[in-house]
C-alpha cells in the first residue's frame, strides 16, 4: 500500500535517510588516495627536477672550462660554475677534470673514442651528483637516491 503516492515506504528512502552517510564513507576513502597521488606526483616531479638541475650544473662547469685551455685547467673554476647553476641544490658535489689527446703532456690522456676527430684536442669533463630524498617513504621504493650528471666538452683552441 503507498502512503501518499510515496511508494512502499513513504518516500523513506528518496529523503535520504538511510544513504545519509554515505558520502562521508566515500569522502574518507577518497581523501587518503587522493592525498597519495599528491604526495607521489609531487616527489615525482621533484626528482626530475633535479635530474635536469644536476645535469644542467655539469654542463655550466663544462662550459666554463670549456672558453679557454687556461679555464680548462681551472678544476675550481668549474666547480664553481656547477654550483653557482644549481644554487637551489644544497648537497650538489662537482668534480672537474681535464685530458688531451695529444701525448707530450703533463695533462691526462683522453679515451682513445674522444681524440677520433681531433687527435690535438682538449677535453675537460665535469660530473656532479646530488641526493634525493623523497617527502615520504613509500614501500619497496628507497626514500634516498643519488642523482648524477656529467658533461663532457671540447675545449675551444
Amino acid at each position: 500500500m503507498s502512503i501518499g503516492g510515496k511508494g512502499a515506504f513513504g518516500g523513506f528512502f528518496r529523503r535520504g535517510f538511510p544513504a545519509r552517510g554515505q558520502s562521508a564513507v566515500e569522502l574518507a576513502v577518497a581523501i587518503p588516495v587522493l592525498v597519495f597521488l599528491l604526495l607521489a606526483g609531487s616527489d615525482f616531479g621533484r626528482i626530475f627536477y633535479t635530474s635536469i638541475e644536476v645535469n644542467n650544473a655539469a654542463r655550466a662547469g663544462a662550459q666554463y672550462g670549456s672558453q679557454t685551455v687556461i679555464t680548462a685547467a681551472d678544476s675550481k673554476g668549474m666547480q664553481a660554475a656547477a654550483a653557482k647553476d644549481a644554487s637551489n641544490i644544497s648537497n650538489l658535489s662537482a668534480t672537474a677534470t681535464q685530458c688531451t689527446c695529444e701525448s707530450s703532456t703533463s695533462v691526462a690522456a683522453c679515451p682513445t673514442s674522444y681524440c677520433t676527430n681531433d687527435p690535438q684536442a682538449t677535453f675537460v669533463e665535469v660530473d656532479t651528483q646530488a641526493v634525493f630524498n623523497t617527502l615520504v617513504t613509500y614501500p619497496g621504493i628507497p626514500s634516498s637516491t643519488t642523482v648524477s650528471g656529467k658533461a663532457i666538452m671540447q675545449v675551444a683552441q
